[in-house]
């Protein structure tokens, strides 16, 4: 099995410009496109980042898998709030 990042329990796996928060066999994943980009001592780091809360299940259609959107300004903040959709409800 394949190691992963981890964000407060759940999978952080990255795609281009895209990140994945929790597992594709929950009910629901956070989807985070990262769309803007700052420079900070000499390091890239997002300045947009546009969040969704999404359902997995494959026989829902796409546009209607999406249950909630936001815009954050930084990836701390997305993961937060990722975190609060998803990643709270499961905690034990």
């Amino acid at each position: 099995m394949a190691n992963y990042i981890e964000y407060k329990g759940k999978r952080l796996v990255r795609c281009k410009n895209e990140l994945y928060y929790g597992s594709m066999g929950d009910p629901e994943v956070v989807l985070m496109q990262l769309s803007g980009k700052n420079e900070v001592g000499g390091i890239n780091v997002s300045s947009k980042v546009r969040v969704y809360r999404m359902l997995t299940d494959p026989s829902v259609p796409p546009m209607e898998r999406i249950k909630k959107s936001a815009e954050k300004p930084n990836l701390f903040e997305a993961l937060d709030l990722a975190y609060d959709w998803i990643g709270f409800k499961t905690d034990k």
